[in-house]
């Protein structure tokens, strides 16, 4: 299975046997046919409102290093974001970090429902697809949800170098913040943003609901934007993502 291109999402790499399905929500900018360029710039599209800017090349690289199964969506998060539940207020932007986007307003309920079902829900299946053969061989699973976050944002420059978020079960990314702190970083716990039952959809979804390990990491954008950046991070995060594993293992008595 590699670089499978379906309509609104990408599946890369091989499963090696290993617990880890990662997941990029916002890894693609492109933009159905029918919405042309939503009345934005080609810069305002490459933007971080567009994207997360460099995740897709450290997703890549870190499926490569873990043997590992990633799913990621295509399409900009302008269109619809995938990880916002259907109806959420910022599901569909119109406006993001003050760029207003014009295709985006008054929209009515079948413009909503085509970008749903053809963007949203064939994204989730996909990964409720992966974790449903996993569990019916009965794998362990870890779910790794990876974004990328703005170094400023509304005119306030977020330190960070990386975030851990959670909600009801933090156990694993308070492992792995104790990991990166120790290699000297400036890790936020649950920055620069929060996750709770309505700000996410993609972690309460295929983590929280099916009760599975799990943990969403956000990479500071100016790290990662070139090559090198993801390549380092990714190795990262392949060294790192497996200790805490099994660290969670020991420590919570579950089966690796």
């Amino acid at each position: 299975m590699t670089d499978i291109l379906a309509e609104s999402f990408r599946v890369y790499g091989q499963d090696g046997g290993g617990p880890f399905v990662l997941v990029s929500d916002h890894a693609g900018q492109a933009i159905p046919p029918s919405l042309g360029d939503l009345g934005l710039s080609a810069a305002e599209r490459a933007r971080h409102i567009g994207w997360d800017i460099g995740i897709d090349g450290v997703g890549r690289r870190l499926a490569d290093a873990l043997q590992a199964v990633l799913v990621e969506q295509v399409y900009s998060r302008l269109v619809i974001d995938c990880n916002r539940a259907p109806g959420h207020p910022t599901s569909i932007v119109v406006q993001s970090d003050g760029t207003p986007v014009p295709r985006n307003q008054n929209l009515d309920a079948a413009d909503v429902a085509w970008r749903e079902q053809t963007i949203l829900h064939p994204y989730h299946n996909r990964i409720a697809q992966e974790l449903d053969a996993r569990l019916a061989h009965g794998r362990s699973v870890v779910v790794v949800a990876l974004h990328s976050f703005t170094p400023v944002m509304h005119n306030v420059a977020r330190p960070w170098h990386v975030g851990l978020l959670h909600n009801h079960d933090p156990r694993l990314a308070h492992i792995m913040i104790e990991l990166l702190r120790a290699e000297g970083l400036v890790v936020g716990d649950n920055e620069p943003y929060a996750l709770t039952d309505t700000s996410d959809y993609t972690v309460p979804l295929h983590g929280e609901q099916r009760d599975l390990p799990h943990i969403e990491i956000e990479i500071r954008q100016d790290l990662i934007t070139h090559s090198a950046g993801q390549a380092e991070w990714a190795a990262r995060l392949a060294r790192l993502l497996p200790e805490a594993w099994q660290i969670f293992c020991t420590r919570y008595e579950q089966q690796p």
